[in-house]
C-alpha cells in the first residue's frame, strides 16, 4: 500500500471536507485519519488527512497535479503532500549538555524514530565521543563573536551537503542567525526551560529556587528570528516543593527537557503540526 498524509489549511468555506474525501474515493484511496479544526477568530480551516492507494493505482505527481487543479484551486488552499515511505534527514546541534542527546540518539538506535541523521554539529569538542559511539559523523564549528558569519556558511554548507530536512537543537547554547531560519522556516526545533521570560540567565532552577517555585516545567517549540518566542509545539510540567533541592529541580528540569523534546520531534515526524500567525495546530 502507498500511504501518504495531506496538511491543508485555507478560508473556512462550506464544502472542504466533502471535495477533499470524494477527490481521494475517487482515486480509489482510503481514508484512515482524518482531523480538522477551525480557527473561529480568524476563520481558517485545517485539516490532517492520511490516505492509502494501491501502489499499482497511485501515482505522486499526477495526483499532486490534479488536486491542485481540482481542490486546492477552488478553495484557494496550501497545502502540503508527504508519502511515508520518505525518511527525513535530521540534523542535532549540540553544545556540552548531553541529556537530550543521548536520549534522541538511544530512540533512534531503538528504531523509535523513523528518520536519518547524518550529522551532529556543535561548537565544542565535548561531545563527539558520544557521536563517535553512535558511528555519527560529528562536525565542530566554533561560534565566537567575530566567527559567526563564517560559523553561519559552514552550518549552511554542512546542512546542504547532507540534504537536511530539519533541524534539532539539543540544548545548543547559541543563538541561531537569521539566514539558518530563514533558509530552514519552522524547520528548526529547540528546547528550553519554560521559566522563560520569567527566570532568565545561565542558572534558571537557581533563581527559580530562590523564588520558591511550585512547578518546572519545559517548552519546544520552532526557532524563530524573535528569541525563544518561537511557535509552540510541547509543554509539560511537573510539580516541586520546599523539600526539593537546587539539583533536584535540576534533575526533573531535565528529564521534562528529554520528553518535551522527544515529543516535540515525534509531532514534526509525523506532520502533526501546523503553524499559523506563530501559533501551532497540533493533531492527535
Amino acid at each position: 500500500m502507498k500511504k501518504i498524509t495531506i496538511l491543508i489549511h485555507c478560508k473556512d468555506q462550506s464544502g472542504i471536507i466533502a471535495a477533499v474525501t470524494n477527490f481521494i474515493a475517487s482515486k480509489n484511496g482510503n481514508i484512515v485519519y482524518i482531523d480538522q479544526h477551525v480557527d473561529q477568530e480568524q476563520e481558517v480551516f485545517f485539516m490532517r488527512l492520511e490516505g492509502e492507494f494501491e501502489k499499482a493505482s497511485y501515482d505522486n505527481s499526477n495526483f499532486e497535479t490534479l488536486f491542485q487543479q481540482e481542490i486546492a484551486l477552488k478553495f484557494n488552499m496550501s497545502w502540503e503532500l508527504y508519502t511515508a515511505i520518505y525518511r527525513p534527514k535530521m540534523a542535532l546541534f549540540v553544545s556540552k549538555y548531553d541529556h537530550c542527546l543521548y536520549d534522541i540518539l538511544g530512540r533512534y538506535k531503538s528504531g523509535e524514530l523513523a528518520l536519518d541523521i547524518p550529522m551532529i554539529v556543535s561548537n565544542h569538542l565535548d561531545l563527539k565521543p558520544i557521536a563517535d559511539s553512535f558511528d555519527i559523523p560529528f562536525f565542530h564549528v566554533p561560534v565566537t563573536k567575530d566567527t559567526k558569519p563564517e560559523a553561519e556558511a559552514k552550518h549552511l554548507e554542512l546542512l546542504s551537503e547532507h540534504d537536511i530536512d530539519f533541524i534539532v537543537l539539543a540544548r545548543y547554547m547559541q543563538i541561531i542567525p537569521e539566514g539558518l531560519i530563514e533558509t530552514y522556516p519552522h524547520k528548526i526545533i529547540n528546547i528550553h526551560h519554560s521559566f522563560l521570560p520569567a527566570f532568565v540567565g545561565a542558572k534558571p532552577y537557581h533563581s527559580a529556587y530562590k523564588r520558591g517555585v511550585k512547578i518546572i516545567g519545559a517548552t519546544s517549540h520552532y526557532v524563530t528570528k524573535e528569541l525563544d518566542a518561537g511557535p509552540i509545539i510541547e509543554q509539560d510540567v511537573t510539580r516541586v516543593s520546599h523539600t526539593h533541592s537546587i539539583t533536584d529541580l535540576v534533575s526533573k528540569g531535565r528529564d521534562l527537557e528529554k520528553i518535551v523534546l522527544s515529543t516535540g520531534i515525534k509531532l514534526h515526524l509525523d506532520h502533526k503540526v501546523m503553524v499559523f500567525n506563530n501559533k501551532t495546530v497540533i493533531f492527535s
